[in-house]
């Protein structure tokens, strides 16, 4: 019997629905919609900072895509049993609507994609970082409530009155445990950690008006630290790293590059900071006067063309004129003027 205290879980038939043909599921929902509040969030800031309106857009397409195929990878090769076994159906490898997204792979994939765009766009990646950071942090704070309509993601058991219920017939139900077993629902620990985190680290990046990585820096220590403990009760099956569950060994690798980055960044001579958010020559101004001067020399260049046309014609002209007064010096008998050769001719027939 299921006990009334703890949360419960909502009907699971809520995790999906369809429209038409299509079948529609609460957890893609969540992760679109905190999508959308971190581009919202992220354009803001990075606005304020001086980088171009929707300009985040760009990072987004990226981003969005590898964080996607970065996510679902990490979760196929952490959780190899799953998905390589004798008869297994290669094809679910990319059912991410069977839930299985990483957000330690995401993490990855999306910072290739923000290294992309930063190349194209002229943003500084670290600059972009900084200004993503509590969007980030809002979106994966929205992204675990699909986990609880899918029922998945839970900890170990507890008796806290704030246990989540979960159904016996769930596939990760542990083996033994009695009907009504309350569990830690590890979901909303990781929602207050990353909304306690947006609240400590825009605080401290005021404070101190942080730039030029710390704020990225700050967030990859404070989130990893957060996944370590939440991913060490869980019960769901995981491969084992150096003795640490994946999860634990990626989120410790976060805390381990958040404390690296913190480091670098704060021994950087004053020279090497900007509070730009463009690299050297690209930002708009020095874009349009790149363009103002290629125009330029595109004009200077048409002017010598023209001026080379105009002296081209003017010799053209004269050697025309010379021409003409060459011809009007020569004798010409059509005229009815004698040449030498009509007056040799005359002379010869005088004497006969």
């Amino acid at each position: 019997m299921t006990p009334l205290t703890g949360i419960p879980s909502p009907p699971l038939d809520w995790a999906s629905f369809e429209i038409g043909p299509l079948t529609v599921h609460l957890y893609a929902l969540f992760i679109v919609a905190g999508m959308v509040l971190a581009v919202l969030w992220t354009d803001r800031r990075l606005t304020a900072r001086g980088g171009e309106k929707w300009i985040t857009v760009d990072f987004a397409i990226w981003a969005v895509l590898l964080g996607l195929l970065g996510a679902r990878l990490y979760h196929v090769f952490t959780h190899p049993a799953d998905y390589f076994f004798e008869g297994a159906n290669f094809w679910r490898i990319f059912f991410i609507w069977e839930g299985g997204n990483a957000i330690i792979g995401s993490l990855i994939g999306g910072a290739i994609g923000i290294f992309i765009a930063s190349r194209m766009t002229g943003i500084r990646m670290l600059a972009f970082s900084d200004a993503l950071i509590p969007g980030l942090l809002l979106a994966q704070a929205v992204g675990r409530l699909g986990n609880y309509f899918n029922h998945e993601l839970y900890g170990w058991p507890t008796d806290l009155p704030w246990g989540l219920q979960i159904e016996a017939s769930n596939p990760a139900f542990p083996v033994g445990l009695p009907e009504g077993t309350l569990f830690h629902p590890t979901f909303l620990y990781e929602m207050l950690w990353n909304l306690a985190g947006i609240a400590i680290i825009v605080l401290l990046e005021r404070m101190f008006r942080w730039r030029t990585g710390k704020t990225l820096a700050s967030y990859l220590i404070w989130y990893g630290t957060g996944r370590i403990w939440i991913e060490s009760i869980r019960v769901d099956y995981s491969e084992v790293i150096l003795g640490m569950r994946s999860n634990v060994f990626g989120a410790l690798c976060l805390v381990i590059v958040g404390i690296a980055l913190f480091v670098v960044v704060s021994r950087l001579p004053a020279s090497q900071l900007s509070d730009s958010v463009y690299l050297p020559g690209r930002d708009p101004e020095s874009e349009a006067a790149k363009a103002a001067e290629a125009d330029e020399l595109d004009e200077e260049e048409t002017g010598e063309i023209d001026e080379d046309e105009t002296d081209t014609d003017e010799t053209s002209a004269q050697s025309e004129v010379h021409d003409e007064e060459t011809s009007e010096a020569k004798p010409n008998s059509a005229d009815g003027e004698e040449t030498p050769d009509e007056r040799k001719d005359a002379s010869d027939s005088s004497r006969v």
